[in-house]
């Protein structure tokens, strides 16, 4: 099997063998970075791509604000990354308006069409909601939930705001070394459309996916563009987009109809929050999982993390079992709340959090996690983060989920369509069972931190499953081990597998899996061994974090982002 190895920017390596890339981060020690912080004061945007981060840039730089910066951003990597994402997926945001010192949650995640029942899927032999194809589809979001940031706090046109993404779908821009890794998921893919959109010739004829360097253009995304940005969001959900969708779901077995995208709706919720160590921690509550940060922190602030260091094989085990606590809940509780009670204030309270660490053995693993009692009263995404010079911010994830998503594209659209339907449980008592008009468990979670009252964190970390987990350990880097914002994301990452789902999918029977990275010490990776962990040991982690700190004494921002990715942080 044909093997290379190619140094990529800033060390990371891409090794390439046969239709697997993956990238390698440098390995550092815990409070090491690779890079050095990027530092501005008048605005910044961190995201996964660069050239998307300069797009953004330059929408602050003409006068745009925040959000008008993060939808511009947004829509530069559903024509840059639409490995990760696109209009085919969805969007969650929080926002905060510095002119009224508020902050605001954007739930902009589609939901199942009205022909979905758990009878359908049971009269066809279903036991689970399939991961690919049509029946994986919920009612796309993206475009909505732009549409309602916009109109709520943006100040440009559509028109304006597409323009730069038009112009890298119609003229092409090169594809970075990691993007290009995940990119090679569609040469395995049947779809002509995913094939004819996202694949290219080379110079013998055959189509493949572009590698490092190559440019890539998508004249079919450009139409997409254009029509919204003529059009605005109903040329999604009224017009030629969704019927082109629609008539593609007939086409291959799903389940759309036009009053599916008729009548969808993005929904401005109330975020939810905990303090930890005096700094106030922001999700947006269900049925996303952001909550489960809360969780986690709730039941680590109890224990003197700083004293036992982000090199201590006591501090991995605390984190290893609180996350193993607060996904039991997640799979038991997390649902939409138009459809379930679920009992947020319960799950992060403090007293709920003090009942739930009594089952931690400080010297062995736990094997069995059921969820706790709350009194009812991998995956790939990308996130961005905006700050502009009035101090509004934006924190912003959107996602495919899988990757390309369902594995299928409409033909001469542009874009993939997301798979995040097979979310859902068919278990007729499963607070997250399938219904029609339901919107999924969902696991993309923007975040953000304030201090007295105002922001000086904003921030988030893609993966799937690994998001609270790495949001998590992002924070206790910086708050705890007093990490700056580089090195709180590039500090040697752990990963749990092997949890229970809200899908219905049971933990694994040894108490799952830590995927650790280079750079933790053996001798602490073979303690959480001898405690009775079950350890692999990987390359790399899943997750991709971006941030920006907001220096509370000097206003500066500190802008950090993931060398597990292409990204970076761009200030003025």
């Amino acid at each position: 099997m044909d093997q290379r190895v190619v140094w990529g920017a800033l060390g990371v390596v891409i090794v390439a063998s046969g239709s697997l890339v993956w990238a390698e981060r440098p390995v550092v020690r815990a409070g090491q970075a690779g890079r050095s912080v990027t530092m501005a004061l008048q605005g910044m945007v961190a995201t996964s791509h660069p050239l998307a981060a300069q797009v953004g840039l330059e929408v602050l730089r003409q006068g745009g604000n925040a959000v008008d910066a993060a939808i511009a951003t947004s829509a530069a990597l559903g024509v840059l990354e639409p490995t990760n994402c696109g209009i085919g997926g969805d969007v969650y945001a929080l926002v905060w308006d510095a002119r009224s010192g508020t902050l605001h949650g954007l739930n902009g995640s589609g939901r199942a069409p009205a022909r979905a029942t758990r009878e359908y899927f049971r009269s066809r032999g279903y036991k689970q909601i399939p991961t690919t194809g049509p029946l994986s589809w919920s009612v796309p979001g993206c475009v909505d939930g732009w549409d309602q940031l916009r109109q709520r706090f943006g100040t440009w046109s559509w028109q304006r705001l597409l323009e730069p993404s038009i112009a890298y779908a119609e003229q092409g821009a090169p594809v970075p070394e990691v993007i290009a890794g995940y990119w090679r998921s569609v040469e395995r893919m049947r779809d002509p459309g995913m094939r004819a959109t996202f694949l290219i010739a080379d110079r013998t004829g055959q189509r493949r996916a572009p590698r490092p360097g190559e440019v890539f253009r998508n004249p079919a995304l450009a139409r997409s563009y254009r029509l919204i940005a003529q059009q605005g969001r109903d040329a999604f959900y009224k017009g030629e987009i969704a019927q082109r969708l629609v008539a593609f779901a007939e086409q291959v077995g799903g389940l759309w109809t036009a009053k599916d995208f008729e009548q969808h709706t993005s929904e401005w919720v109330e975020p939810v929050h905990t303090s930890y160590r005096g700094y106030d921690v922001w999700q947006i509550p269900p049925p996303g999982q952001g909550i489960a940060v809360l969780q986690m922190l709730n039941m680590l602030e109890p224990y003197d993390l700083a004293r036992l260091g982000p090199e201590s094989a006591d501090y991995w085990h605390l984190l290893v079992e609180v996350k193993k606590l607060a996904y039991a809940d997640r799979a038991r509780y997390y649902a939409d709340p138009r459809f379930a009670q679920v009992p947020v204030q319960q799950l992060i309270s403090k007293k709920y959090a003090a009942e739930r660490i009594k089952r931690i053995d400080p010297h062995k693993a736990q094997t069995e996690v059921p969820a706790g009692d709350a009194k009812l009263g991998g995956a790939e995404t990308v996130y961005l983060c905006v700050v502009d010079k009035d101090r509004n911010c934006v924190s912003l994830i959107q996602s495919n989920y899988s990757g390309f998503g369902s594995g299928l594209a409409a033909p001469d659209t542009g874009f993939g369509i997301q798979n995040r339907g097979c979310l859902f449980a068919l278990d007729e008592e499963h607070p997250n069972r399938l219904e029609p008009g339901k919107r999924p468990f969902h696991t993309i979670i923007p975040a953000l931190v304030t201090f007295k009252g105002k922001p000086v964190f904003v921030f988030g970390v893609m993966g799937g499953d690994m998001q609270p987990q790495g949001q998590v350990q992002v924070l206790v880097n910086l708050l705890d081990f007093k990490m700056n914002v580089q090195a709180a994301g590039e500090a040697p990452r752990i990963e749990h597998v092997g949890h229970p789902t809200p899908t219905g999918q049971p933990a694994a029977a040894d108490g799952g899996t830590i995927r650790a990275e280079p750079g933790i010490p053996e001798t602490v990776l073979k303690e959480l061994e001898r405690r009775g962990h079950r350890l692999e040991r990987v390359r790399v982690n899943g997750g991709g974090f971006q941030g920006i700190w907001i220096d509370p004494h000097t206003n500066v921002l500190h802008g950090g982002s993931e060398v597990r990715k292409d990204g970076m942080a761009v200030g003025y």
